[in-house]
């Protein structure tokens, strides 16, 4: 029974039973933007349908189970065999299927299809994004595979299915598979040339056997990984399926799993080669060249992903603001909380308005998006993983108390945000990166001021900017320990060129002078009072 003081009151409704991608202007203005115009309607369609089930209760009620229940290991059976089998809440199995279904391991090859993913994927990771690590990498697999003919020809069509078959049997029997990885290793970390895992040649052409250790393992459930080993030839990928042709286990063995700050509903575990029968992708000693094909997708996908947990917690926060009063009157409309707000929608935006634009790049193909990819890959991958964990914690902060309480989902996103930032190489990798870029393809570099060229003129603070730039880039000797200062400049010009061409007068009007003017200090919340801030916090008000 009720206590008679527990009435209550100045709560705000739950932030559920609506369709995510509508309430997201930002995405879709940049769908649009991004697709033919005889595309939209089929992508606005598909996207809004994803959109009503990563907003329904019962996706939300999944991705909570999942959490509250993370994976197992299971080492041997009752008479001692080894299985090596990782068990799973069904609401993880439901989850996934989703994302399987929603295309989020294909559209390699339909016309638009990597900006119709991108914002599936930034729709689906606002649900639960432990899941989007296999869909990230079971996506990102096909380009690495397509080194070698046969091997894309026998795994493509699993890979890139919207059929979700789970259980551990030969690929041939399954209507879909999923891919994982394993290149670190514990005496390596992101120097994966480092690697000591050593690949014999056996008699079958492109057949080998791996002996070694994996210190992180992605996806260990999955039906097959794309590895690196040494082989005589230098370092080398391969592919791991899970279960041979003839249905027994592969030599797979999972030493144990590891305990995640965050991402708990998903699987990384340390795993041991020994004998492990594997096939060759791509030539001996071209390894590394083969597999960062793989990590490209999957970078471009952390900055998606960090994306859609930065649009997940600016909408909570949004969402509880408007409805809850204090101090006479309702929060989103106090001056400095609006401030707060506007703050973060305009970081919201900004990550969004790139991730799409480099998903165009890929769908283009050209040359000069090609060269763009080289270099806006990792400056992105950089700097939007980086802004996520305060937006996550700043947003957690807008509700209050509440936001520190695990049932209003913000510990679990504050938890979940450093993930993109470190996973696929961390900050300083992503830097040292672009320093490669700047240095070895000039294209790139060309490419780059081409795009953000494309809007000077337009804003005072962008052209300041990026005059302020290209002395930065003129002399690039012993730029190593300023790396990260430079790739934070090149993101930001990068992101003020899209919005300022792009976003509403007030949202290009907000990033400029708060990351481009000097105008504002490094907390959230000191955009100069002067701006148009309602119009920004009301362009990111989730309507449910």
């Amino acid at each position: 029974m009720a206590g008679s003081t527990h009435t209550v009151t100045n709560q705000p409704p739950p932030l559920a039973g609506y369709d995510v991608f509508t309430a997201d202007r930002a995405l879709t203005a940049a769908v649009d933007r991004h697709l033919a115009p005889e595309l939209r309607e089929e992508a606005r369609e598909e996207l809004s349908g994803l959109g009503r089930s990563c907003g329904s209760a019962q996706a939300r009620d999944w991705a909570t189970q999942a959490n509250d229940n993370p994976p197992t290991l299971r080492t041997h059976d009752r008479y001692g065999h080894r299985v090596d089998e990782v068990e799973f809440h069904p609401a993880w199995h439901r989850l996934l299927g989703k994302g399987v279904a929603a295309g989020l391991t294909g559209n390699w090859d339909r016309p638009g299809g990597q900006v119709r993913r991108a914002a599936a994927f930034l729709l689906w990771t606002q649900v639960e994004a432990g899941t989007t690590c296999p869909l990230s990498m079971t996506h990102a697999a096909v380009p690495a595979l397509r080194h070698e003919p046969a091997l894309a020809a026998e795994w493509e069509p699993r890979l890139t299915s919207a059929v979700y078959d789970r259980g551990l049997r030969p690929a041939h029997q399954k209507a879909g598979a999923l891919f994982g990885m394993g290149m670190t290793e514990k005496q390596g970390g992101s120097d994966v040339r480092a690697g000591t895992t050593t690949a014999r040649p056996l008699a079958e052409d492109g057949t080998y056997e791996l002996t070694g250790h994996k210190w992180f393992c992605s996806a260990p459930m999955s039906d097959g990984f794309l590895v690196l080993a040494r082989a005589p030839g230098g370092p080398t990928c391969f592919l791991v399926p899970r279960v041979l042709a003839d249905g027994a286990r592969n030599v797979f063995l999972i030493q144990r799993l590891k305990e995640k700050l965050g991402n708990r509903s998903n699987a990384s575990a340390e795993v041991e080669f020994a004998g492990t029968w594997a096939r060759r992708v791509g030539a001996e000693g071209r390894g590394v060249a083969v597999i960062i094909e793989m990590v490209a997708a999957t970078r471009l996908d952390c900055v998606l992903g960090s994306a859609g947990l930065m649009r997940r917690a600016v909408a909570e926060a949004v969402h509880h603001t408007a409805y809850r009063e204090a101090f006479g009157g309702k929060l989103i409309d106090k001056p400095l909380m609006r401030n707060v707000l506007a703050d973060l929608a305009v970081e919201s935006e900004a990550a969004t308005a790139l991730g799409l634009r480099l998903a165009a790049a890929l769908d283009d193909g050209g040359e000069s998006e090609r060269a763009l990819l080289r270099l806006a890959v990792p400056v992105a991958k950089y700097w939007v993983t980086k802004r996520c964990p305060p937006v996550a914690v700043e947003a957690a902060e807008c509700l209050g108390g509440n936001g520190y309480v695990e049932e209003s989902g913000l510990p679990r996103l504050v938890r979940e945000s450093p993930l993109n930032s470190i996973w696929e190489g961390a900050g300083n990798v992503q830097a040292l990166d672009v320093l490669r870029a700047l240095g070895r393809e000039p294209a790139a570099l060309d490419a780059y001021l081409t795009e953000v060229g494309a809007a000077r003129g337009a804003d005072h603070r962008l052209d300041a900017a990026i005059r302020g730039l290209l002395t930065d880039l003129a002399d690039l000797a012993g730029a190593e320990a300023g790396a990260r200062r430079l790739t934070e400049r090149l993101a930001l010009v990068l992101q003020g060129s899209l919005l300022v061409r792009y976003a509403p007068p007030e949202v290009a009007d907000a990033f400029c002078a708060g990351r481009l003017g000097g105008d504002a200090g490094a907390a959230f919340g000191t955009l100069p009072a002067t701006l148009d801030l309602a119009s920004v916090v009301e362009r990111a008000r989730p309507v449910a």
